[in-house]
């Protein structure tokens, strides 16, 4: 992955795929999540019991709107990295309503090329985001995210998009709705020699069958994945590894089916810990390393909230670029230090990473 692109970044060279969802982020007590049966740092989908949750949030003092689902967050963040206009595409499903028509704003705003299915039946999906000192909960009403086929995706317009990107990203998240999209996307990649990168995103995934069953087929055709502490001992035990340590979870993933000759890279992140990162050669030696993040006081800390999509969009920032590994990682550790210094997945001005 060193030098395999341009120097110059081209227009639309990362693409992701996910469930864009209006953050509605309001910091509360931890009565409000036991009320709701929430865990700090934990990701969840919405049932019945929690959509009073939406208003409640909503009437909070301070309460921020903010574009978000997973991967949108890594993209913008990517796109933010890079400073070049439309260097980063997304698709999503969207509803044909205010909430939409504020984040298509808000992303064309990051100079993002949005190619949003508009979905005129159902209302724009959204997020709580429920803080709590420095962590979060996140409960996703999926909505009209839940409704993007794979139609919209084959369309000629989208399918262009597609074909000139260099970079695929995508979120576990995703399995719930579009897993055939997913798995275009990663045949392409395969076909053409581009990179496939997937994220875990959160335990659920790997805990029920018919998702973790849809990641398992995805596997083989990706070529980056991230994840957390958290999520790489699900994984294990998912898989029936019965491996306790980081480091030799994702030494299993690395070496786990692969379609195309290429290694896969595991990185997993571990908050104010290491990240973890596993590269394999082609002779198939991998190789454990530890990169320490970049310090920060606590009392800097404002928000944990997309700290691991903005350091995603960090690492994808550098593989546009065609960076080694490391400079990836630092890339990735620097949009995660931003990120956390603000509320909410937003960012201040330029960013300063030389």
């Amino acid at each position: 992955m060193t030098n395999t692109l341009e120097d110059a970044i081209s227009e639309g060279v990362i693409l992701g795929m996910g469930n864009p969802l209006l953050d509605i982020s309001a910091a509360v007590s931890e009565e409000v999540l036991s009320k709701y049966g929430l865990e700090p740092n934990n990701a969840i989908l919405a049932e019945e019991n929690h959509m009073p949750l939406y208003e409640e949030l909503a009437a909070e003092d301070g309460v921020i709107y903010i574009a978000g689902g997973a991967t949108q967050n890594s993209i913008r963040v990517a796109q933010w990295m890079l400073q070049e206009e439309k260097s980063t595409s997304y698709f999503g499903a969207i509803g044909d309503d205010e909430f939409g028509k504020r984040m298509t704003s808000c992303c064309e705003e990051d100079h993002v090329n949005v190619q949003y299915y508009v979905n005129p039946e159902i209302p724009t999906g959204t997020c709580a985001v429920v803080i709590t000192g420095n962590n979060r909960s996140l409960v996703a009403n999926l909505s009209a995210a839940n409704t993007y086929k794979i139609d919209h995706l084959k369309d000629q317009k989208q399918w262009s998009v597609v074909e000139k990107a260099k970079i695929f990203y995508t979120a576990g998240f995703f399995l719930t709705v579009s897993p055939d999209s997913m798995m275009a996307v990663g045949k392409h990649a395969a076909e053409h020699k581009k990179i496939m990168s997937f994220n875990l995103s959160a335990p659920f995934l790997m805990q029920v069958p018919p998702f973790f069953e849809a990641m398992k087929n995805l596997l083989p055709f990706v070529d980056i994945c991230f994840g957390n502490e958290t999520e790489a001992g699900v994984l294990s035990e998912a898989m029936g590894w019965n491996a306790k340590k980081v480091e030799d979870i994702a030494k299993l993933l690395a070496q786990y089916t692969k379609e195309t000759s290429r290694p896969r890279t595991v990185v997993f992140t571990q908050g104010s810990s290491s990240t973890i990162v596993v590269v394999g050669d082609e002779s198939r030696i991998w190789t454990v390393d530890h990169y320490p993040v970049t310090p920060i006081k606590a009392a800097n800390i404002v928000d944990t909230n997309g700290a691991g999509d903005a350091f995603v969009g960090g690492f994808l920032s550098g593989l546009a670029k065609g960076s080694m590994i490391e400079k990836c990682v630092d890339r990735g550790h620097y949009a995660a230090n931003v990120i956390i210094q603000q509320s909410g997945c937003a960012f201040p001005g330029k960013p300063t990473y030389s």
